[in-house]
């Protein structure tokens, strides 16, 4: 199916925040949009960004990038950079590729439809530079206030939604105000392939290897999740698609510590999520860094919602020993862990496994399997079947996976324990699933 909602589709507003409505556009990254150079009238003009579909995301002022007023190389397209970031916003899948009959939709802010009306229609020929866009009827033919819209695949071309050029024009063969006033009438749009063969920004944000989307959604299912795994490493290349597509996460985590920054000040940030008793912030602080012993009762301060602290560029770290130790304290008081390491097998690579990982795994599939024992003791009450027969089989799915742990916590390899650690959390929680708790 298409996108009912989606954070990259724009309006645009000329003249401050509260000035008129004046077209469209298609957020691309999180400092950067697409509209029409029409809809932004002169080079130096300053707009308006509102997030139509998410009244979450504050709006933005955005002004033409720096060579990104195209019409100086013939085309009718101002690519903006935004004042300040969204990294919050999901930017569009961009696609070069278009195809004569492609089902596409695009939504715009005609005049009474502020809140935004979307129009069907299929890719027809090319019009020069320009392809024309065949609407069902003359009414859904686009028209003043759709200019910059992106145009979007329809669910016949499959998922995900992308972006395949924007609104630009429409034609009618009368010169009528209206489309419906012509006998003829037709949309057109700029393909994707075009703006990028002008923008070298655009044909890098297009490049399908622009992005790791598949790492985007395990990533965000791991921040959403409370019983996904609570440590996480992955090696995240400097400059590829995986690195842009992190650059997009890094406001989800409560705390983001960057290899070689200063400890105290992330012992500082953690602890400021954190509800230390009245008069023991300094005990703690000193403990986290090492100077003094564990206060008492420390893993009781774990909140109900855990703090989730990304490390980026673990291996940027000179001595990645005392950040290690100052992260296996923080693991005490319950908060999650995301290791980026720029390098396969970089500094302090083992450390964390060894650490970190594996210790917070054995936990993780330990208390997974508890829940797993209370929900099957649960479910045999609730069925009414109490005698003795019955109740010693009551935990029997929990019993075997106990086992499974104990035999993977004697293992010595630790590449097989590791690997061993997540088929058997990926089962249990599928046993949890299965008994009706949350797996």
């Amino acid at each position: 199916m298409g996108e009912l909602r989606a954070d990259w589709r724009l309006r645009l507003r000329r003249e401050g925040a509260d000035g008129p409505i004046c077209g469209a556009g298609v957020l691309v990254d999180q400092n950067t949009a697409l509209t029409c150079a029409h809809v932004v009238d002169q080079p130096d003009a300053v707009m308006w960004l509102e997030f139509a579909e998410n009244s979450e995301l504050e709006p933005v002022a955005a002004r033409v990038l720096p060579g990104g007023w195209l019409p100086d190389r013939g085309e009718d397209v101002a690519v903006l950079r935004l004042d300040s970031p969204r990294p919050q916003a999901r930017p569009a899948p961009l696609e070069r590729t278009l195809h004569s009959g492609m089902q596409v939709y695009a939504t715009g802010y005609a005049v009474g439809f502020d809140d935004g009306m979307s129009l069907w229609g299929r890719i027809s020929g090319a019009s020069g530079d320009l392809v024309q866009l065949d609407a069902v009827t003359k009414a859904e033919v686009v028209r003043r206030g759709f200019s910059g819209a992106g145009v979007c695949t329809g669910p016949r071309e499959g998922p995900p939604v992308r972006v395949v050029g924007l609104v630009v024009s429409w034609r009618g063969d009368m010169n009528e105000v209206l489309p419906e006033k012509n006998r003829l009438a037709f949309s057109y749009l700029i393909p994707m392939e075009r703006i990028a063969a002008l923008s070298p920004l655009v044909e890098e944000l297009s490049h399908p290897s622009a992005w790791d989307r598949d790492f985007e959604e395990r990533s965000i299912r791991w921040f959403e999740d409370r019983d996904e795994d609570p440590v996480k490493i992955t090696v995240v290349t400097p400059g590829s698609g995986k690195d842009r597509s992190l650059r997009h996460l890094l406001h989800r985590a409560d705390v983001v510590h960057r290899g070689g920054a200063s400890r105290p000040e992330l012992a500082d940030r953690a602890l400021d999520r954190i509800t230390v008793p009245t008069g023991e912030y300094l005990a703690y602080w000193y403990w986290l860094l090492g100077r003094k012993p564990q206060p008492q009762r420390a893993a009781d301060r774990a909140p109900v919602r855990p703090v989730t602290v990304l490390v980026d560029g673990l291996d940027e770290e000179p001595e990645p020993g005392p950040l290690i130790e100052l992260l296996v304290r923080l693991r005490v008081l319950g908060v999650r862990l995301l290791l980026v390491f720029r390098h396969e097998g970089g500094t302090g690579w083992n450390a964390a496994r060894d650490q970190l990982l594996r210790p917070a795994l054995l936990a993780h599939a330990d208390a997974l399997i508890t829940r797993l024992q209370t929900e099957e003791f649960g479910r045999t009450i609730r069925r009414g079947v109490v005698d003795s027969a019955s109740l010693s089989r009551a935990t029997e799915t929990a019993d075997r996976r106990r086992h499974e742990l104990r035999v993977i916590e004697g293992l010595t390899d630790p590449h097989e324990q590791l690997s061993r650690l997540r088929g058997l959390i990926k089962t249990v929680r599928a046993d949890l699933r299965q008994h009706g708790g949350q797996g």
